[in-house]
């Protein structure tokens, strides 16, 4: 058995910043940021939460795929900023959404979270377990920022991602994932429930902080070793893959794996910049534009991969 997804749905706050409003706090421009990420503007919460943000793409990914919360055998969410630790978000989204006959739990692999959440949930299709499970990547990465840092602020934004898996028969493909733990330290935010606590402030370790060029040589070579792994799995060429749906961190590494995949960048479709960098609910997002547009195609093939913290990273090959 494998988990065929039936449904997507996706949600972003209303209110945004563009880069000349980010050259109003920080020493950037317009210009540079373009220049070095491909982002132009971000999404921000202001009345919103992760779980409120979650619940609004988990509705449009159920309406998408005719199934009712109550048919939902599990509920996945990846996220690093949800504003509750307990209960998890998956068990305040069940609330919220009533499904009252799903399991659920929280996952946290940063940027490769819906990623790893998707595996997940094809593992548990294809043990039997379960049938029927929505997988949703969410954050706030607002609430984590500092803003008065450079090099993270004009990065990221905030959204949500979902999507829904139900069992059918067909061919399970092997996926990708790897973590290097050792390598950590190119990009970290320490949580602020500590007992050495100082005044925000000064306890600028709560903040988000990364290495940009660690993380960016990272990617552009990891990436494209997972994509052709995952590829040798299926026994797939990247010649025939229709889409590369990758993490949307950053333009100039979606483009540096197309050129090392050998791959026409017509095939990277890229939303960062009208979103930012919005961690694990990137990819979920993405797909969602994908296919409300119409660009997806049944039986179309298309490789997921995602990359950040941990240091972790990943893909997955599916047909549509």
């Amino acid at each position: 058995m494998i988990g065929k997804i039936c449904g997507t749905g996706s949600y972003v706050p209303e209110h945004f910043l563009d880069n000349d409003d980010l050259a109003r706090l920080v020493d950037t421009s317009d210009e540079w940021i373009r220049e070095r990420t491909g982002v132009v503007r971000r999404h921000i919460i202001e009345d919103d939460t992760t779980v409120s943000m979650a619940v609004k793409a988990s509705r449009a990914a159920l309406e998408d795929s005719g199934v009712d919360p109550k048919e939902l055998d599990l509920i996945l969410v990846s996220t690093f900023t949800s504003e509750v630790l307990l209960p998890c978000t998956a068990c305040e989204v069940q609330r919220e959404l009533g499904a009252v006959n799903a399991a659920g739990f929280d996952l946290n692999a940063a940027c490769t979270g819906f990623l790893f959440a998707y595996n997940t949930a094809q593992a548990y299709i294809a043990s039997g377990m379960y049938r029927t499970i929505l997988v949703i990547g969410a954050e706030s990465l607002s609430n984590t920022v500092n803003w008065k840092d450079r090099g993270t602020c004009i990065l990221f934004g905030d959204g949500a991602g979902a999507a829904v898996l139900r069992a059918e028969e067909g061919t399970l493909y092997q996926p990708v994932t790897h973590s290097d733990g050792g390598k950590g330290n190119a990009l970290t935010c320490m949580s602020r429930h500590r007992k050495d606590w100082l005044p925000d402030e000064q306890d600028t370790d709560s903040y988000m902080k990364m290495d940009g060029q660690a993380v960016f040589k990272f990617a552009v070579k990891k990436v494209p070793e997972a994509v052709l792994e995952v590829l040798s799995k299926a026994g797939r060429t990247a010649d025939e893959v229709d889409y590369f749906v990758l993490h949307q961190a950053n333009q100039r590494i979606v483009e540096a794996v197309a050129k090392r995949l050998q791959q026409d960048i017509s095939k990277f479709p890229m939303n960062m910049q009208e979103y930012g960098n919005t961690s694990s609910a990137s990819i979920p997002i993405l797909l969602d534009e994908l296919n409300r547009k119409g660009t997806l195609k049944k039986g179309d093939r298309l490789v997921l991969s995602g990359f950040g913290a941990g240091l972790s990273w990943g893909a997955a090959f599916l047909e549509w």
